[in-house]
């Protein structure tokens, strides 16, 4: 696992950390909605980096007899938990607290503390979001950002940026919100802030969920990699037709080959041999991410159209 997914991880767990506490104690003493569903907010961030730092922890895990090909998964099992969390509590909570400030209005005492408050958490959410946003631009190197979410298998840097985003957007909601119910001295634009809030982490939290999913239930690696592996058997003399090449992602830093091949009738069963062992061997000099290759002989004719 990359030593920055890590840092970028470290560096919102303390962020958001630090923010949960300032934001509660302002939620209490001002009586504001907004701010409380931004403290809650906070506290599910914490909460979901330190799932994240457990998934990068059991993803270490070697293979056993019950997983032959480790744990990595796991990273991307933990990342689904989040977003879920995301949803169901920072989400649902924020929703509710909006709802109940709307029926029962409750007018904000102290609001300096609010407006002081945010702009702290403005500053560490800026600086972790800064963080995650620079490690994610080496990740997806020349594509697109959305192309690099989709097309990505590290599952960790996107989902503390997606977090770090909402988190942001969350708090120029929450100061709107709170500015407005103080300029007209109305208390529902608190209210309303705070469902707004929580419909920014539906969103994220519906989109990582997506995301992540994939990953999760099992997908292929990168066309470039099927195609590189199909034009290094191609190379090799021996090999009459390329069948088929399945791969799958067992973690971001593991990719399973499963390749059918078609060999030539007249080579020995020894020839055959050297040459799954020089092609797994080539693969996996070529693609280090590929851990394990698996090749079938099977004859063209009775491969399925």
């Amino acid at each position: 696992m990359a030593t920055g997914s890590k840092k970028v991880i470290y560096a919102a767990l303390a962020g958001n950390a630090a923010i949960a506490v300032t934001k509660l104690f302002a939620a209490t003493f001002t009586g504001s909605a907004a701010m409380l569903s931004e403290g809650i907010h906070s506290i599910v961030d914490t909460g979901n980096q330190g799932l994240l730092l457990l998934g990068l922890k059991k993803a270490k895990k070697p293979a056993d007899a019950k997983y032959p090909f480790g744990h990595g998964k796991e990273i991307y099992f933990w990342s689904f938990v989040v977003a879920i969390l995301i949803f169901a509590v920072g989400a649902g909570v924020s929703i509710y607290e909006g709802v109940h400030h709307l029926l029962h209005p409750r007018h904000m005492e102290n609001v300096i503390i609010n407006y002081f408050v945010l702009g702290v958490a403005m500053l560490f959410e800026g600086a972790a979001w800064f963080f995650a946003w620079r490690e994610f631009r080496k990740v997806k190197g020349e594509m697109s950002y959305f192309e690099a979410v989709h097309r990505g298998k590290d599952p960790t840097v996107y989902v503390v940026l997606f977090e770090d985003s909402a988190a942001m957007l969350g708090l120029v909601v929450a100061f709107v919100g709170i500015l407005l119910g103080q300029i007209t001295g109305l208390p529902w634009f608190d209210g309303i802030a705070s469902i707004l809030i929580g419909l920014i982490l539906g969103g994220t939290a519906i989109w990582l969920a997506v995301e992540t999913k994939g990953l999760l239930i099992g997908e292929s690696a990168e066309p470039e990699v099927v195609t590189g592996i199909r034009e290094i058997a191609h190379r090799h003399e021996i090999v009459e037709h390329i069948n088929e090449v399945l791969t799958l992602h067992m973690g971001p830093e593991f990719i399973l080959v499963n390749l059918s091949l078609d060999f030539n009738n007249e080579a020995t069963a020894d020839e055959m041999e050297l040459e799954i062992a020089r092609l797994d061997a080539e693969i996996k000099e070529t693609w280090p991410l590929v851990k394990k290759v698996f090749i079938e002989a099977e004859a063209r004719r009775s491969w399925p159209r």
